[in-house]
């Protein structure tokens, strides 16, 4: 076993990297929600049919952002769980809940990919 998995200091260290990826994805998952919704907005200011290229441009943009968002929370739950159980058991302070920003980043996830299946459910109806 490496002499730093038995460092407690580890722990946080990883936490704070994990956190610092859900910022990340939640500033992805922002900015794609934004981006698709200023491409409805300038649809109506400019008074375009629903067919127009700058609305599918930003649909497509903002899905993509909103994914990559997902796939960022999802990579990071990952690489997190992998340091926390390589880290030696004695480290981890009695009671502490290492599955907690595990969790936020799968329902992260979740979330950023439901509002992408909903906007391009959308386009369809005309939103």
């Amino acid at each position: 076993m490496n002499a730093y998995l038995g460092d407690p200091r580890v722990l946080f260290a990883a936490e704070r990297t994990l956190l610092a990826w859900q910022r990340t994805a939640i500033a992805l998952m922002g900015f794609g929600f934004v981006v698709e919704r200023f491409g409805l907005v300038l649809q109506t200011v400019l008074h375009e049919s629903t067919g127009g290229s700058q609305r599918t441009f930003s649909l497509g943009l903002g899905v993509v952002l909103l994914l990559l968002g997902a796939v960022v929370a999802l990579i990071s739950a990952r690489q997190f769980r992998q340091v926390v159980k390589a880290l030696n058991p004695a480290v981890v302070p009695p009671g502490y809940w290492t599955n907690v920003g595990v969790v936020l980043n799968l329902t992260l996830a979740l979330i950023a990919l439901l509002l992408a299946v909903h906007f391009l459910a959308g386009v369809g109806v005309g939103t």
